[in-house]
């Protein structure tokens, strides 16, 4: 470069020095004073100014020569930044796990790196090149503020912006992410491009989300929560790191008053010693404790607790914490102390109620055997007085009820004093057979319209005297309680299923009111209706050998319009 400016200062100055002397020449030719000195003079004036005029364009142009080679070299280290940054942008991009991409804010250019095919799943021809296709995947409830953050923070001009939001994924989900961005400007300060990255935080929110899922269990459950360090050397149960609201509440303790203490100084005098040292034990051995005992609040009052103690490790499956879940079941445990009492102040009562029924029946047994046979021989004395008559037959009925009733007692008796009966394989067809030849008498005074749909061979293994005295009281009932309006009419239906036998006996007689009697209508000793010879025993007798052979019974009554009776046994 050096020697190019010497060689255009010489050619200017060799140009300039021959202008100059063919101009002396002109002059000195057509001039009519020939001078030689002037001439001498202005020739030498013109070599002068000639020679400075090219060593100052030498100049310039010497520095000119320098300020480009600077300028040249500068471009030349700004080239090789360039190139080096891009390389490093390029290592960066495919090292992180992070979306990398690079907004051209003024043309609305969108450019991104592989991640958001490795991250979000997205192929190549898939991603949009513009900020629309951006924004479009932002999730609809964190589009408007995310927008609104992004362009308050351009119009700040500030350098840098991050947010959270949910991102679409290829496959329709959405993934939480962070995003950062950094602003460049132009020499005015007008925003002209941003370079930013994405990373995926969904795990991170997830179990973010699952902590304050768990704080908000542990702060607002009703059971006491106490947590635990590990530290054994002082005290068996090691000291108290943190206690909930509910803990509070059962014990009378604020947890200043108990945190750095050992959960020891809830024992006391009643403590069950035993159930303490399999807690210190489980303790020692790291594992899993559940126990019961009494424990004592802070007002001295004592109370039953029961609580497990269970080890938490650490990412590193190192054991650091003790937590435990307490209850105060001191309502349970007197309401167990009750029902122990009760059970056997009820035993007590059973037996002496059982002692009681068969001395009573023992007792009537033999007088109603004589009277009853007192009567039959009544019954081949001709008696003419219809009064009397009358009395006698009143006395019969009563006497045949009473008898009745010592009966249905004493089956009840043997039932609640044996669960376990004897079965066999009973026809149903000959169980209705039975019954029917039981009440012919009453079948033949009142003459109901019977419908029978019973499967042929249907039989079931029962016993089958109690499924005998279930049908017969049904069957007498419907007969009993028939409606004076209308002629009687039973519906019988006995089918098989796959587990079981249904057995369904309906009649059109006078009903039950259920909406008064529904919780009753098995009960001991319940009449429905204004009935002499009514005992209040049939359906609680009928309920109570249904049970007593595994089965149910449920009823549907309507006032004047029947009642019906489904039993359901099952077939083992």
């Amino acid at each position: 470069m050096k020697s190019k400016s010497n060689i255009i200062t010489f050619i200017f100055i060799i140009t300039a020095l021959f202008l100059a002397l063919i101009s002396h020449l002109a002059f000195r030719n057509n001039l009519k004073n020939n001078v030689e000195n002037f001439n001498s003079y202005h020739f030498l004036v013109d070599v002068c100014f000639i020679i400075g005029a090219g060593l100052l364009i030498r100049f310039v142009i010497a520095r000119n020569d320098k300020r480009n080679i600077g300028i040249l070299k500068q471009l030349q280290t700004i080239n090789t930044e360039i190139k080096d940054s891009n390389e490093r942008y390029d290592i960066v991009a495919k090292a992180t796990s992070d979306t990398i991409w690079d907004w051209k804010i003024q043309t609305d250019e969108f450019v991104w790196n592989k991640g958001i095919q490795g991250v979000f799943g997205y192929k190549k021809e898939d991603v949009g090149n513009s900020s629309n296709w951006w924004f479009d995947r932002i999730h609809p409830e964190d589009s408007l503020k995310m927008s609104v953050k992004l362009y308050s923070f351009l119009e700040q001009k500030t350098e840098r912006w991050q947010d959270e939001y949910r991102f679409k994924c290829a496959d329709g989900s959405y993934k939480y992410v962070f995003d950062r961005g950094f602003l460049l400007k132009d020499i005015d300060g007008k925003a002209i491009r941003m370079i930013g990255a994405i990373q995926d935080v969904t795990k991170q929110k997830e179990e973010e989300q699952r902590l304050k899922l768990l704080e908000t269990v542990i702060t607002q459950t009703k059971d006491a929560v106490i947590i635990t360090d590990t530290d054994i050397s002082e005290n068996p149960i090691p000291n108290i790191i943190f206690v909930n609201q509910a803990f509070t509440k059962m014990t009378g303790y604020k947890p200043k008053e108990v945190i750095g203490k050992s959960p020891i100084m809830f024992a006391g005098v009643k403590s069950d010693s035993t159930e303490l040292q399999k807690l210190t034990e489980s303790i020692k051995n790291y594992q899993e404790c559940f126990i019961e005992t009494v424990s004592y609040k802070k007002n001295g009052d004592e109370y039953w607790v029961n609580f497990s103690m269970i080890p938490v490790t650490n990412k590193e499956g190192e054991h650091s914490h003790w937590i435990s879940i307490q209850r105060d079941v001191t309502k349970e445990k007197n309401q167990e102390r009750e029902r122990e009492q009760l059970i056997q102040e009820l035993t007590r009562n059973n037996k002496d109620l059982k002692q009681f029924s068969y001395i009573t029946s023992h007792n009537f047994r033999a007088p109603l055997s004589n009277l009853t046979g007192l009567l039959n021989l009544l019954d081949d004395v001709p008696i003419e007085n219809e009064e009397l008559q009358e009395i006698l037959n009143g006395f019969k009925r009563s006497t045949h009820l009473l008898n009745e009733t010592i009966d249905d007692l004493v089956k009840v008796v043997i039932i609640k004093d044996n669960p376990s009966i004897q079965k066999e394989i009973v026809s149903i067809k000959e169980i209705f057979e039975n019954v029917f030849f039981q009440l012919n008498n009453q079948i033949n005074l009142y003459k109901p319209i019977i419908n029978i749909d019973i499967e042929d061979n249907l039989s079931i293994t029962i016993n089958k005297a109690y499924l005998e005295s279930i049908v017969l009281n049904l069957m007498s009932n419907a007969l009993k309680y028939r409606s004076l309006t209308k002629t009687p009419k039973i519906s019988i239906i006995a089918l098989e299923k796959e587990n079981s036998v249904n057995l369904i006996i309906k009649d059109n007689g006078i009903g039950i009111d259920l909406g008064k009697n529904s919780d009753k209508i098995f009960g001991l000793y319940q009449r429905f209706h204004n009935y002499p010879d009514s005992k209040g025993l049939g359906l609680y007798l009928v309920k109570s050998q249904i049970e007593a052979m595994g089965g149910s019974i449920e009823v549907e009554s309507q006032v004047n319009k029947g009642t019906q009776f489904s039993l359901t046994f099952k077939k083992v």
